[in-house]
């Protein structure tokens, strides 16, 4: 009987936890810096896009998996570790993916400054940082 009694506990709870463990784990899918702004499926595609270079438009990217509501996903463009531009999205309904982009559709007067460019992003969800990444540094040249 208590062999029975044990079983029976084990599957509820089992039954009761299966909900929360089928749940995704937010990912980060990619992070990067473009000469234009991207699309999902120019990232799905896995080609990295184009560097920007010192004439060229600047977009820090990234594209995050299975975020849900009230995450607080923040994206931004540095040189050489400080904020260039900047772009923060509080979310409104879970998701599958979500892309944000940060950066200029245009080039500055007299073109970008030398040194060293970096995508930078941050996940939050209840006050907690998910993801906290940097990518690759690059100069644009």
């Amino acid at each position: 009987m208590l062999t029975r009694a044990l079983l029976v506990l084990v599957l509820w709870g089992g039954m009761l936890a299966w909900p929360f463990a089928a749940q995704a784990e937010t990912k980060l899918l990619a992070l990067g810096t473009a000469d234009h702004p991207v699309t999902e499926e120019e990232l799905a595609d896995g080609k990295s896009p184009a560097i920007p270079r010192f004439n060229t438009p600047g977009v820090a990217y990234v594209l995050i998996g299975d975020v849900k509501k009230g995450d607080i996903v923040e994206v931004r463009l540095s040189l050489d570790g400080k904020s260039l531009q900047h772009n923060v999205e509080t979310l409104d309904a879970d998701k599958p993916s979500f892309l944000l982009q940060a950066g200029k559709s245009g080039v500055p007067a007299g073109g970008w400054p030398e040194g060293t460019y970096q995508a930078e992003v941050k996940v939050t969800r209840d006050g907690k940082t998910l993801i906290e990444e940097k990518s690759a540094p690059v100069a644009f040249e």
